[in-house]
């Protein structure tokens, strides 16, 4: 392993993460985006469609439970830069409890999920995977729940895609992010602090941005 978990730490805290090219490739590179994609947590935009799929409560949500599984979800794609040196990296930041996973259940079977690294009261996003139609989204609902819960500030989702723009996403400048990121950084939240809610429609009453 060339990084160490805790040299990944580090880049996290001035605002890099890592990359590789595909997943076959051995190298990683770090990456310091212009313009940083984040998902403010008082924002997350709950359409009324995601929002009757949020209370079928056809699913279930849980932390933790299949970190790696989630992550070999994530990967699982044409293309991807989770290699095998990551797949490590962050299995490690697992184990000391500094990265962390929400899975989402259809019975037995994991449809979807997101994992990320926490620091101080900055959650960073690095990849979700869906198996299910809205499966992703339902994801990202429940963690913006869990995130604000938790006592967490940021949520950086390191790139804007449509798909996040749809769910209230936004794109600010390095320099407002290392802003944002330094505040975060001098704050405190534990992931799993609190429970999850019992039911979706939790989720939906706590979003101020149901259209």
């Amino acid at each position: 392993m060339s990084v160490s978990p805790e040299l990944l730490l580090q880049a996290y805290r001035v605002g890099v993460f890592p990359m590789a090219e595909h997943r076959d490739d051995p190298e990683i590179f770090w990456v310091d985006p212009r313009f940083r994609g984040i998902i403010p947590l008082d924002g997350f935009h709950v359409s009324r469609s995601l929002a009757r799929r949020l209370r079928r409560d056809d699913y279930r949500v849980t932390l933790d439970r299949a970190f790696h599984a989630v992550m070999l979800g994530c990967a699982d794609r044409a293309e991807t830069w989770i290699n095998d040196e990551i797949l490590a990296l962050y299995a490690a930041l697992h184990e000391s409890g500094d990265a962390h996973s929400l899975e989402v259940w259809r019975g037995e079977d994991l449809v979807g999920g997101v994992y990320g690294v926490a620091l101080g009261a900055a959650f960073c996003g690095e990849s979700m995977f869906s198996r299910m139609r809205d499966a992703s989204k339902i994801a990202l609902a429940w963690l913006v729940h869990h995130l604000r819960d938790t006592g967490f500030t940021l949520f950086d989702t390191q790139f804007l895609t449509p798909h996040l723009a749809s769910l209230g996403g936004v794109e600010i400048p390095r320099s407002e992010y290392q802003a944002l990121l330094r505040r975060a950084l001098g704050q405190q939240a534990r992931f799993g602090a609190t429970p999850l809610p019992a039911h979706g429609h939790e989720v939906v009453q706590r979003s101020t941005h149901t259209s």
